[in-house]
């Protein structure tokens, strides 16, 4: 990323909210990094450095500074192609910083060569991958110690460091400091059972509107909305190189909460998780779209966004859990897509212990899902076929062969998605925004959308949406809005009436519910 220094300097002296996390500055003078929002006192313009990402500062031999934690800052959307791959890689050494996976693994995964990788991720963050991953480590260490009463030793294992002594010498190598010395006044607790994060975004952030549309949507048993929270069981491999559900998981329960002033989610994770911090992390940042740039998406959708301009693409905390729903909900309402998502979760889930009576257990996972009989989903009252499409999905990702998160190929999940048996284009696309995280996805043939742009077609939608990519995600939030005043369930009835009433075959189990 090519930064503009006297650009960067301008911002730097107005604080301004909207660079936070898209460049860092190095003082000279006390050889710190601060974020652009820092209120330490202005350093003269000859003393700056300017960098795209905290590993960057760090490589070049700056220290995070102690007020303005360059560790919270929040992250960035992608849409370039080799900036998304950049990004992507960035995303699986962050969802993965507990393991070691060369970069010919990772890019295995994302579906290029290595060679082509290194060069791509340098010419993004300027470092390499290795020391980009080293970097997230030590600011990861560096939170636990501010934010949490973790022992020293657990916050070493919990940052990726296999022993003590490696993670005292990483400290005093790139901070000059001990761990003691970078314990600070703590976060308040949650409690014995918790360990509470912060989770930066940059303003404005619509709140309400994403609670509302996640509360509509929750599954029984797997998540709660209420007292202005978002609660959900967790369970995640205790190897990620495990795959999608095998081997033994690490459970638990997070909670959400917003902090306005501080525009920061606080997220607390239960004690069983400590282990999986980074994972977890990562993927709230996904489901609450905490990397979204409101200020260049306002600007590139104009008036349509005016009357909202915070709102987010609600993400997946789980691409497979995401997916699950869609197909649940096709050709039905909100209303019943979640009670059928409920049934299903009750049955294939797995237990899980939490102090929230409403948590009771882990949605299922797709190897959980891929070894069931088509038959025994049937049973619960959902159609024989989207029963079928439910087994053939969970069989795409427990082998590997799809994966439904940000790291992946766009196109090519598109693709593979519209391959599977009761899968079309608005399904596809409706699990590319949401799962994906994919800024620019547009199901065209939703007549909610027609509606709110007075248009009978798809391809007329899909040429008056032309003038907002790379954004058209959150065009379709606000289109949704515009219909009904919130972002609840109106796309899914009036899909649904569209389908009957063209009374389509080639539409016949094709669509998805948001």
């Amino acid at each position: 990323m090519v930064l503009d220094p006297d650009h960067c300097y301008r911002a730097l002296t107005a604080h301004d909210a909207r660079f936070d996390g898209r460049f860092f500055v190095g003082v000279a003078s006390t050889r710190v990094y601060c974020r652009p929002i820092c209120r330490v006192r202005m350093p003269k313009r000859e003393n700056c450095a300017f960098f795209a990402n905290a590993a960057a500062a760090e490589q070049a031999g700056y220290r995070p500074c102690l007020r303005c934690r360059p560790e919270l800052a929040p992250g960035r959307a992608s849409v370039d192609v080799a900036d998304r791959l950049a990004q992507g890689a960035a995303m699986a050494l962050e969802d993965r910083l507990l393991e070691d996976d060369d970069v010919e693994e990772i890019a295995a995964r994302l579906g290029v060569t290595g060679r082509h990788l290194r060069r791509v991720f340098e010419a993004a963050f300027g470092v390499s991958p290795a020391q980009y991953r080293h970097t997230q480590r030590l600011l990861l260490a560096k939170r636990l110690l501010a934010d949490t009463q973790l022992p020293i030793t657990e916050v070493a294992y919990a940052s990726g460091f296999r022993s003590l002594r490696r993670f005292n010498a990483a400290l005093a190598e790139h901070y000059r400091l001990t761990p003691t010395a970078m314990r600070r006044e703590r976060t308040r607790d949650r409690g014995a059972d918790a360990i509470v994060l912060e989770l930066a975004y940059r303003p404005p952030f619509d709140w309400s509107r994403l609670l509302a549309f996640l509360a509509r949507r929750s599954i029984r048993g797997v998540e709660d909305v209420r007292d202005e929270a978002y609660r959900r069981t967790v369970a995640l491999p205790a190897s990620l190189d495990r795959g999608h559900g095998r081997g033994d998981a690490q459970t638990g329960w997070i909670e959400v909460t917003h902090a306005p002033v501080r525009a920061t989610l606080r997220v607390a994770v239960s004690s069983g998780l400590a282990g999986m911090l980074p994972a977890v992390a990562a993927r709230v940042r996904r489901l609450f779209d905490l990397a979204a740039e409101p200020a260049e998406i306002a600007a590139r959708l104009g008036p349509l966004a005016a009357v909202a301009p915070g709102v987010r693409v609600p993400g997946a905390f789980d691409g497979f859990e995401v997916a699950v729903r869609a197909i649940l909900g096709q050709q039905v309402t909100v209303a019943a897509a979640t009670t059928l998502a409920g049934r299903f979760a009750s049955a294939f889930g797995t237990p899980v212990a939490t102090s929230h009576a409403a948590l009771t257990h882990a949605f299922p996972s797709a190897a959980r899902v891929a070894a069931a009989d088509w038959r025994e989903i049937a049973a619960l009252g959902i159609v024989g076929a989207r029963a079928q499409a439910l087994v053939a999905l969970a069989r795409a990702v427990a082998s590997g062969s799809l994966a439904l998160e940000p790291s992946a190929d766009v196109a090519a999940t598109v693709a593979a998605l519209e391959s599977l048996p009761g899968l079309g284009p608005w399904t596809a696309q409706y699990i590319a925004m949401r799962a994906l995280g994919w800024p620019d996805a547009f199901p065209e043939s939703d007549l909610g959308i027609l509606k709110a742009l007075g248009v009978a077609s798809p391809r007329a939608a899909r040429e008056r949406a032309e003038g907002w990519r790379p954004w058209r995600a959150y065009a379709v939030m606000h289109l949704w809005l515009s219909l009904e005043g919130s972002a609840t369930a109106k796309p899914d009835i009036t899909a649904t009436k569209a389908r009957r009433a063209k009374g389509a075959a080639r539409h016949a189990g094709k669509g998805a519910t948001p």
